[in-house]
């Protein structure tokens, strides 16, 4: 056993000769030997003493996880039954029909069909609710269960009964054959402006780098583009290789793009662009945001030190932390973080601080005090500090939080489903018009909702505050006709906020009309930074004044 193991060491450490001198590592692994040894008396003495009867597996995985949590975000333990999870990650594959579900009263239906998937091949549609598969009742089975119930090895069959939403006095049965699930990383590219070519890259699994020289190649060679935006946003990385291989399209081979350091010199690694480009010349803008991690960044922060590219939104994630799979006993895996990321001109993709984010996930202002300059290619000042600061900087869009709660509760996908099935699809020109956002507003008349806008919670704070500095008197009047203005109303928020739902709902229902790529191509119409971006692009001498002068900012 690796406990006794250690615990033999330690005693021999202590029958050390008179006046010998105890070096360093020797004083580590005793520290390390007296605290497994309390740690397993604890252990022993809960387990056999506690008041209640306790479950030692959970408690070990428990105190294992703490352990690690203490670490960083990103070192977590996988034991043998969750594998299939990480190497989802990692590969964007899985065995399965190929469809989103979502839980809906005492029922799962499925909430997206992916398009070319088994689930979308019989027929499935949003809003089918799930009745049995192979016999069993899924009546409060739950998500999960259901969604393992639906995976399998590629090839397997089994039999779903369901309920269709578009006639709900009716029940089908088919068979399905499950297939492998592979989970595009570019759920859509195309021609959006002036021959300003766009791919939307969403993932850093196997193979997408060769996804996104798929779609460049057809953009240039079926629709003559002039320019490219790559948007990176919410893109949260995965295969470090993966990004390597798209800077190297883009730049000249053997170019250093990215460096790896950590406490141990023999794990450090440089990543050279491995192949000749493909084009050495066209104009391009990468877009990030708050979500645009690790992968994304390495991207980014290439492109932006190289000049290659204008990097267009907010400061990246800062996720700058590299993890490597150890093996551990019992067929179960660690993700240790093992170093750091360094982009060409020696930053630091990693934040300075990750335990402190802003509720969007970004890391906020961060002194200039702590901020070092490095500089491009072409000599631009850039910064570390944490992320990718971006050379055009476009204010973040936020969903307003009664949006958040619609979508939260269901109603938008609700009302989605039921407005596609009666309705004829027409992808070209769609729009959510008044005549169907009044649709939606009849729909929401008799949906409840615990709503507390900001506004509130902050006038309630103030009444507090004045109530103990004796002000509640005076103003009560002045702060009663305030409440009475911001009054939560779910009839006054849902013209408060039309315009945002409305955009919501009408890629809602293209979605189940013409699966994602129709709605992540119509939400392009209104979206500043790529407008921003294809204004730089068209722009000739902006854009590479961009890349000749342009410093970035430090916060």
């Amino acid at each position: 056993m690796r406990l006794k193991t250690i615990i033999i060491a330690a005693t021999a450490v202590l029958c050390l000769p008179a006046g010998a001198q105890m070096g360093a590592a020797q004083k580590s692994e005793l520290e390390v030997a007296k605290s497994m040894e309390v740690m397993l008396s604890i252990f022993r003495d809960v387990n056999l003493f506690y008041v209640d009867t306790l479950k030692p597996d959970k408690m070990v995985r428990d105190a294992m996880s703490g352990m690690l949590k203490k670490l960083d975000p990103y070192t977590e333990y996988f034991p043998e039954e969750d594998m299939s999870d990480f190497e989802f990650a990692v590969t964007g594959k899985y065995g399965g029909v190929g469809a989103l579900i979502r839980q809906r009263g005492e029922w799962v239906e499925i909430s997206e069909p992916y398009e070319g998937t088994p689930s979308a091949q019989v027929g499935l549609k949003a809003g089918d609710r799930l009745l049995e598969i192979d016999g069993t009742n899924l009546r409060n089975a739950g998500s999960s269960k259901v969604s393992s119930m639906l995976k399998g090895d590629p090839e397997t069959k089994f039999t779903l009964k369901y309920r269709p939403l578009t006639d709900t006095t009716t029940t089908k049965t088919v068979e399905i054959t499950r297939k492998k699930i592979v989970i595009p990383g570019v759920p859509y590219y195309g021609v959006i402006q002036d021959s300003v070519g766009y791919i939307q890259l969403n993932n850093f699994t196997e193979g997408c780098s060769k996804e996104v020289k798929d779609a460049f190649e057809k953009l240039k060679s079926k629709n003559n583009i002039k320019s490219l935006i790559l948007d990176l946003r919410g893109n949260g990385g995965g295969i470090v290789g993966e990004a390597i291989e798209i800077i190297s399209m883009f730049v000249p081979k053997d170019l250093e793009a990215l460096n790896i350091k950590g406490k141990i010199k023999e794990m450090n690694s440089t990543y050279r662009t491995r192949h000749l480009p493909i084009d050495l010349e066209i104009p391009i803008a990468v877009l990030v945001n708050s979500g645009s991690a690790s992968a994304s960044e390495i991207i980014a922060g290439a492109m932006q030190d190289l000049d290659r590219a204008i990097i267009v939104g907010q400061r990246s994630f800062g996720k700058g932390l590299v993890q490597a799979p150890r093996q551990m006993p019992y067929n179960g895996l660690l993700k240790l973080t093992t170093g750091k990321y360094y982009t060409p001109s020696g930053r630091c993709i990693q934040a300075l601080d990750y335990t402190h984010r802003k509720d969007d996930g970004s890391v906020g202002h961060i002194p200039d005090s702590i901020i070092r300059e490095f500089t491009t290619k072409n000599g631009r000042k850039v910064y570390d500090g944490g992320g990718i600061m971006p050379d055009i900087k476009i204010d973040a869009e936020y969903m307003s939080k009664f949006g958040v709660l619609l979508e939260a509760y269901g109603f938008i996908d609700d009302f989605a489903n039921h407005y596609a099935s009666y309705n004829t699809p027409v992808e070209s020109g769609f729009k959510v018009d008044d005549k169907i956002y009044d649709q939606f507003v009849d729909f929401m008349s008799d949906k409840t909702i615990e709503y507390e806008s900001l506004s509130s919670v902050k006038l309630k704070e103030l009444r507090d505050a004045a109530k103990r500095e004796k002000y509640d008197e005076r103003i009560v009047a002045e702060l009663d006709a305030i409440a009475e203005k911001i009054k939560d109303d779910k009839n006054a928020e849902l013209q408060q906020y039309k315009d945002e739902l409305k955009e919501y709902i009408e890629n809602k229902i293209l979605t189940r009309w013409f699966f994602s790529r129709a709605a992540i191509k119509n939400s392009l119409n209104d979206d500043k930074a790529t407008a921003k971006a294809i204004e730089i692009l068209t722009n000739t001498a902006e854009y590479e004044r961009i890349l000749k002068e342009q410093d970035t900012t430090k916060n």
